[in-house]
C-alpha cells in the first residue's frame, strides 16, 4: 500500500486522452502495472475532462487509481482516492472565478459560439466555426478581460472561458509547491497544443508519438521534453528510461505478468468445484453432489460430449496436506477431457467471501432486498483478494486466445485482473442470479468497481432480457453508454405478459473504450438426463409409491432453497387461506414442501426455518384430520433421482419466489411432465426470471396475498385438456432450449459473428414451434422410439 506521506521517486502527471489511455495494448499493461505497484511512483491525471466525467474512469479496475487529479484544463483540484477539492489550492482557484452564469451570459454577445455540452466546473467551454472564431477573436478576449478570466483555445475551433492564470501547467506548478514536490521528480506526458503549458512550466516532459504537429512545433526547442517514438503508454516508458527515473535494476521495472501456458480452450470458472469431496483415510474422495438439481449439472453436461477444458473453482487450504492434488480429473469416465483446477482458500476467507459477504451484501442486493444488505469494507478486501486468485488460476489454465467463462456475482471482479493478466483472452460472463434495476444496485459502494470490472469482458449474458436491460441501465448511470445494437424480444420472450417482460433490449454497447455484447440465454435443463433417470427401475418405484401415498388426493409440490427470496412462508399462508375459503378441499389436496437447508454457518436462515416450521404446525394443527396432514414438510435435500420421481407423481407444480433469477427446478418439472405424457399444472412466480420465457404456465403474483390463492384454487380445478395443452406448449420450449442448446447458443454468441444470437434465436423459436404443432401428445416420439 503507497503511503501520501512517503517522498516519491517520480511523479507521472499525465493527460488521458491520446497519452495515458493510448498506445499498444502491451504497453499500457506494462506502464498501468508498473505504476500500480512500485511504491515510488505518484499518478496525477491532467485532463480537460471535468471530476465528474473522470468518474466512470476510476471505475475501470484495469487503470491505476491516480493519487491526484487537475480536471477542467486546470480549474479543478481534487484528491484521487477521495475525490474530494484539495485545499486550499482550490479555494485559490474558485477565488478568481466570477461563476459560470456570469460567464455564460457575457457571452451570449457572441451568438456564433456554441456552448459545448459536457460535464464542467468553473470554465465554460465554447466550439465555433475556425473563420468565425477568427473574426470575433478580439472581441472575446476584450470580453474575458471583463470578466477577469483567461481565454485558451484548442484546434481553431474550440475555446475555453477560464479562471485568471489558470491552465494545465501553472495549476500542476501550484499543487507541485503544495505537496513540496521537487521539480526534476515529475514527468509530464501529453500529445495536443492543450498540454502545452504543462511543457511551458519547465517540467521533464514527453510528447508521445502520433502527437499534434503544432505541439511538437511549439517544444522543438524545449531541452527538457523528449519527442517519444511510440504512441502513449508506449512514449511515456520511453520518456521513464531517457530520463532516468527508475535504476535499470529497480525490481517493478518490465515485472513480468502472468503470460500463462495452460492447454484448455476453454476455462469454466464456477465458485463451487463440481463434486463434493472429502478426506477418508488420508485419501481425497470425490463424490457428486448431494443436491445436484441445479446449475453444476447443467454446466458439466456441457462436457459430456468429451469437449477438452478446465474447471476452475475454490477447494480449503490444505495444499500443505500429503496427496493434494492442484489439479486433478473430475471423471474420467464421463468427461474424459475436464480438469478441476482447486483455488486453495484459508476457512476464513471461504466464511467472509462466500458464506458471509456475498450472501449477506450481493444476494439481497440483487433479489431486491436492499435492506437487508449489509457492507463491510474488511469483507470487501476479503472478496478481492479471493478473485484475484481466481483470475490468476484462469490465466495459468488458460491456451493462447482461450475462452474463459466466468459465472455468477461471487467472481464480479474476476474479468479485470484477468483482462490485465491475460490480454489476449476471450471473456465471457454469465449472472445467474437476477440484476436488478439502478436504484437498487446503486447502494452497492463498490458499484463502480464491479462495472468496471464487468465491462472488461468481451460478452456479458443473462436469463431473461430484463435483467439485461437493468445492467445498462446501471451502467449508463454510472458512465456514458452508446447502445450499438438493439434488437426485440418477442416471440422468443413475453414482452407485457409478466413482471420481468421487455419489448426490446440492448445487445451491443460501447462504454469508454470497450464494446460489450449482451444477451438473454435462459438456462436450460437436461432433458437427457432426466430421460435417464426415469428409465430407472428405481424411480419407476419411487412413482408408484408416491402415487400410492398421495392417492386419491392430488399432490402441490413445492421445492426451493431454504431463503427469503423463495417466499415459502407467503406460500404456506396462501395455502392456509384456501383451506378456509373452500373447506370442500380438506382430505383432497396435499401440499409437500422440500426445503433444501443452508450450511450451518448461514445464521441469517435460521429465524426463517423457525417462522416456517411453526407456520407449519399452525396449518396441521388446525387443519389436519386422522387420515390426512394438509402439509408434510421436510427440510432436508433428495438425491435428484427422487426429486424427479417427485415431479413426475405431481398434480400441481408450485413455485413463488418473491424474486429469482431464473429457477431451474420448474423446467425440471416440465420436462419430467413433458416426458411422462402428464398433465401437471405449473404455478409460477411471474417475478422469477423463467416466466418470461415459460408461456404455458399459470403465472401468479407472489406479493398479493389474494393472487397466490387464488392461482393455486384455478391449477387445482384445471381442466384436464387445458393442462395438457399448457403443459405441451411448455414442454416443446424447454426440450428445445435445453441446456446443451444454452450452452452452444452462448458460446456461439461469445465467438461468433454479430447477429448469430438473433439467428438463433428465431430458429429456436421455429423449431420449438415445429415440434410442437407435429405432437399430439407432448413425449409422443420419444415413446413410440
Amino acid at each position: 500500500m503507497k503511503s501520501p506521506n512517503d517522498t516519491p521517486r517520480m511523479v507521472l502527471a499525465t493527460d488521458l486522452d491520446g497519452t495515458f489511455l493510448a498506445g499498444e495494448p502491451g504497453h499500457r499493461q506494462r506502464l498501468y502495472r508498473l505504476v500500480d505497484q512500485h511504491p515510488g511512483i505518484r499518478l496525477v491525471w491532467v485532463t480537460g475532462r471535468s471530476l465528474e466525467a473522470v468518474i466512470p474512469l476510476l471505475s475501470d479496475p484495469s487503470l491505476p487509481r491516480p493519487d491526484y487529479l487537475v480536471c477542467d484544463v486546470g480549474a479543478t483540484v481534487a484528491c484521487g482516492h477521495s475525490l474530494q477539492p484539495l485545499q486550499p489550492l482550490q479555494s485559490a482557484i474558485d477565488a478568481r472565478w466570477p461563476g459560470e452564469h456570469v460567464v455564460a451570459e457575457a457571452m451570449r454577445r457572441f451568438p456564433a459560439l456554441q456552448r459545448q455540452d459536457v460535464p464542467q466546473e468553473r470554465r465554460c467551454s465554447y466550439f465555433c466555426d475556425p473563420d468565425v472564431l477568427a473574426r470575433h477573436r478580439d472581441d472575446i478576449e476584450a470580453v474575458a478581460v471583463e470578466l477577469g478570466c483567461d481565454v485558451l483555445y484548442s484546434a481553431d475551433r474550440y475555446l475555453d472561458i477560464l479562471p485568471p492564470r489558470t491552465d494545465k501547467g501553472r495549476t500542476l506548478i501550484a499543487l507541485a509547491e503544495q505537496l513540496e514536490l521537487a521539480r526534476d521528480h515529475i514527468l509530464v506526458a501529453g500529445d495536443t497544443l492543450n498540454d502545452l503549458s504543462m511543457f511551458d512550466a519547465g517540467f521533464r516532459g514527453v510528447c508521445v508519438g502520433r502527437s499534434e504537429p503544432a505541439l511538437l512545433e511549439a517544444t522543438a526547442r524545449h531541452e527538457r521534453v523528449l519527442h517519444a517514438n511510440e504512441p502513449g503508454c508506449g512514449g511515456i516508458l520511453e520518456a521513464i528510461e531517457h530520463f532516468d527515473f527508475l535504476p535499470a535494476n529497480d525490481p517493478y521495472v518490465d515485472s513480468p505478468a502472468c503470460t500463462g501456458k495452460g492447454q484448455s480452450d476453454l476455462v469454466m470458472v464456477y465458485h463451487r468445484l463440481p463434486f463434493d469431496e472429502s478426506v477418508e483415510d488420508g485419501k481425497r474422495v470425490q463424490k457428486r453432489h448431494a443436491s445436484p438439481n441445479g446449475i453444476i449439472p447443467s454446466l458439466l453436461s456441457f462436457f459430456a460430449g468429451g469437449q477438452s477444458g478446465s474447471w476452475v473453482a475454490w477447494t480449503l487450504d490444505d495444499a500443505k496436506r500429503p496427496g493434494f492434488e492442484a489439479r486433478t480429473p473430475v471423471d474420467p469416465d464421463r468427461y474424459p477431457k475436464l480438469t478441476a483446477a482447486r483455488v486453495p482458500l484459508a476457512k476464513s476467507e471461504v466464511d467472509a467471501f462466500y458464506k458471509r459477504f456475498s450472501k449477506e451484501a450481493f444476494w439481497p442486493m440483487l433479489h431486491t432486498f436492499w435492506e437487508r444488505a449489509r457492507f463491510r469494507e474488511d469483507d470487501w478486501k476479503v472478496f478481492l483478494k479471493v478473485n484475484r486468485k481466481f483470475a490468476e488460476a484462469a490465466a495459468a489454465e488458460a491456451a493462447p486466445g482461450a475462452t474463459v467463462w466466468l459465472h455468477d456475482y461471487n467472481l464480479w471482479m474476476v474479468p479485470a485482473r484477468l483482462r490485465e493478466l491475460r490480454p489476449d483472452l476471450k471473456i465471457a460472463f454469465f449472472h445467474h442470479t437476477y440484476f436488478p434495476s439502478a436504484d437498487i444496485f446503486n447502494v452497492v459502494p463498490w458499484r463502480r468497481e464491479i462495472l468496471g470490472s464487468l465491462l472488461s469482458c468481451d460478452y456479458i449474458g443473462f436469463h431473461i432480457p430484463r435483467q439485461v436491460e437493468n445492467f445498462v441501465d446501471v451502467v449508463r448511470g454510472a458512465m456514458p453508454v452508446e447502445v450499438l445494437e438493439r434488437e426485440g424480444c418477442a416471440p422468443r420472450f413475453l414482452t407485457y405478459g409478466c413482471a420481468v417482460g421487455l419489448e426490446s433490449m440492448v445487445t451491443r454497447m460501447r462504454a469508454g473504450d470497450r464494446e460489450v455484447g449482451l444477451g438473454a440465454h435462459p438456462v436450460g435443463t437436461d432433458v437427457g438426463r432426466i430421460r435417464d433417470v426415469l428409465a430407472q427401475r428405481s424411480t419407476r418405484n419411487e412413482i408408484e409409491k408416491l402415487r400410492r401415498e398421495i392417492s386419491p388426493r392430488k399432490l402441490v409440490l413445492s421445492i426451493e432453497r431454504l431463503d427469503y427470496t423463495k417466499g415459502t412462508l407467503e406460500k404456506l399462508n396462501a395455502f392456509e387461506r384456501l383451506l378456509e375459503a373452500q373447506p370442500h378441499l380438506a382430505g383432497k389436496v396435499t401440499l409437500l414442501m422440500i426445503c433444501v437447508p443452508a450450511a450451518k454457518e448461514m445464521t441469517i436462515y435460521q429465524k426463517l426455518q423457525t417462522q416456517i416450521e411453526q407456520a407449519v404446525g399452525r396449518i396441521n394443527g388446525k387443519h389436519s384430520r386422522l387420515d390426512w396432514t394438509p402439509v408434510r414438510f421436510f427440510a432436508r435435500p433428495l438425491p435428484f433421482e427422487e426429486v424427479v420421481a417427485h415431479y413426475a407423481a405431481t398434480d400441481v407444480m408450485w413455485i413463488t419466489p418473491l424474486r429469482d433469477g431464473l429457477n431451474l427446478v420448474a423446467k425440471e418439472f416440465v420436462a419430467t411432465q413433458g416426458i411422462e405424457g402428464g398433465k401437471g399444472v405449473l404455478v409460477l412466480s411471474e417475478f422469477a426470471g423463467a416466466a418470461a420465457e415459460l408461456k404455458g404456465a399459470l403465472l401468479t403474483n407472489p406479493h398479493d396475498p389474494a393472487d397466490l390463492t387464488a392461482a393455486l384454487g384455478q391449477a387445482l380445478a384445471m381442466s384436464q385438456d387445458e393442462a395438457e395443452d399448457r403443459l405441451r406448449q411448455l414442454h416443446g420450449i424447454v426440450e428445445n432450449y435445453d441446456v446443451d442448446r444454452w450452452g452452444k447458443d452462448f458460446l456461439a454468441a461469445v465467438r461468433g459473428p454479430d447477429g448469430h444470437q438473433k439467428a438463433s434465436t428465431r430458429a429456436a423459436v421455429a423449431e420449438a414451434m415445429a415440434r410442437a404443432a407435429g405432437r399430439s401428445q407432448p413425449g409422443e416420439a420419444d415413446a413410440a422410439a
